[in-house]
């Protein structure tokens, strides 16, 4: 069989398959295993065990579970509702403020847990029923929270960043770092972009007359809320910038600092341990079982000569390489609205990265680029993940039309951050380049 054609079969049934609606994990280990056995020669089964071998022995991917598990145990500490309370004091009075503390608020979570579902659901829950009382439009809220909740792909510690790291086998250090500057970037397009709505159309994001004054010594009282989460950050980016701890270390470090605010605020108990542990363990389990299909099906196809054929096929194209580059993101953002983020890191950055060198692109301005894009197929109507995390959290009167309208506007905001950071690379390139110089 050619490998023209084993290119096609291999993609088009990886297609096939994830339209039913299985488990992506399922998918690529039994497609992995079919196409050994039809295309290759059944002793090559060797390959799946190998790559659940490398998997299992992967120290790399160790920072994973206990970024997750220091998620897990913030998410029941109280620590995201007393940040909400903080935001709302020093931002209530401002007109659109509610809506930029939640902006503030996701970029310190997503600096905290770096997990996208958290900070969209805990928003839904403390600050869409509050925004939607004081007169907000439905959509600026859901928009708000939708896209803000998705920095956490981006700011580090995100659990994308290490998995693209340890595929594309590049520093983790550095590839983390490299996301705060664009992540930050996006943060403030948001807040621009609500404060000019604000101004043009106060009617949607209305004044609360009824609000009393908060004296200023109550909101500095408030501030103590963010003191454990800057605490964590500067631990875990800080020894990871400076060169004091590896990422897996500082997740460690993390995990132990999650728990202060648990043990401060007299919620620390076995039980909650016990649900923050299984919690962890399922994502956990996902994410390997995951990583361990799309290890296999990429090792398949490139022993197959796929790999080899798309390359050929790229070197052939008497095309500009900002046109493929164009191409490959755009395929990401659609990729983004059928497949979970890992899915489409352990398929794609294989199959991408080797186009990436041909062309001489950066690898981790490349990564960077990769996860905004990831952030825009989130929010993309109709299938975006983040849209199906805010569904549980709509009351009743809102449906999803409403959320569809409210994230076009953000969406238009990010793929203007993601031209920003593809013409000016070094907002990418520069603090990996001082931690390195370190």
């Amino acid at each position: 069989m050619s490998p023209n054609t084993i290119l096609l079969l291999m993609f088009g049934s990886l297609t096939l398959f994830m339209l039913t609606g299985l488990p992506i994990a399922f998918v690529l280990g039994g497609l992995s295993l079919l196409f050994i056995v039809t295309l290759w020669e059944p002793s090559a089964v060797i390959v799946l065990v190998l790559q659940i071998f490398d998997t299992m022995k992967s120290e790399s991917l160790l920072a994973i579970p206990l970024f997750i598990l220091m998620a897990c145990i913030l998410q029941r500490s109280g620590v995201i509702e007393a940040l909400y309370k903080a935001m709302e004091m020093w931002f209530g009075r401002l007109r659109g403020g509610l809506a930029i503390g939640t902006v503030t608020i996701c970029v310190v979570m997503a600096a905290m847990t770096g997990v996208v579902g958290a900070a969209v659901t805990a928003m839904g829950i403390l600050a869409l029923p509050e925004m939607l009382r004081r007169g907000y439009k439905p959509q600026i809220a859901l928009g708000t929270i939708c896209a803000s909740g998705t920095l956490g792909i981006l700011i580090p510690p995100s659990v994308l960043t290490i998995v693209y790291a340890v595929t594309a086998q590049i520093s983790i250090g550095q590839m983390l770092i490299a996301g705060i500057v664009p992540g930050l970037l996006l943060a403030s397009l948001y807040i621009a972009y609500l404060l000019v709505v604000a101004w043009l159309k106060p009617e949607w994001m209305p004044l609360d007359t009824s609000m009393t004054q908060v004296p200023l010594a109550t909101k500095l009282r408030a501030l103590k809320s963010l003191v454990i989460p800057a605490m964590l950050i500067v631990m875990i980016l800080g020894s990871i910038f400076f060169g004091i701890a590896t990422p897996t270390e500082s997740a460690a470090v993390g995990v132990a600092g999650a728990l202060l605010p648990s043990i401060f605020g007299r919620r620390l108990k076995v039980s909650m341990l016990r649900e923050a542990g299984i919690d962890a363990l399922k994502a956990t389990s996902m994410i390997l079982w995951i990583t361990i299909g799309a290890k296999a099906y990429v090792a398949i196809f490139t022993g197959l000569g796929g790999a080899d054929t798309l390359l050929e096929f790229i070197k052939g194209m008497e095309v500009n390489r900002w046109w493929i580059l164009a191409a490959m993101m755009l395929l990401l953002v659609f990729l983004g609205t059928v497949l979970d983020e890992l899915g489409i890191i352990l398929l794609t950055v294989p199959v991408f990265l080797p186009i990436v060198r041909l062309l001489g692109f950066d690898e981790l301005w490349f990564g960077v680029l990769f996860a905004i894009t990831i952030q825009m197929g989130y929010i993309s109507p109709p299938f975006g993940y983040t849209l199906f995390y805010i569904k549980g959290t709509l009351p009743k009167h809102i449906g999803m039309g409403a959320v569809y309208q409210g994230v076009i506007p953000f969406f238009i905001l990010q793929f203007v951050g993601l031209l920003i950071c593809a013409a000016f690379p070094e907002l990418v390139t520069y603090l990996p380049k001082l931690m390195a110089s370190r």
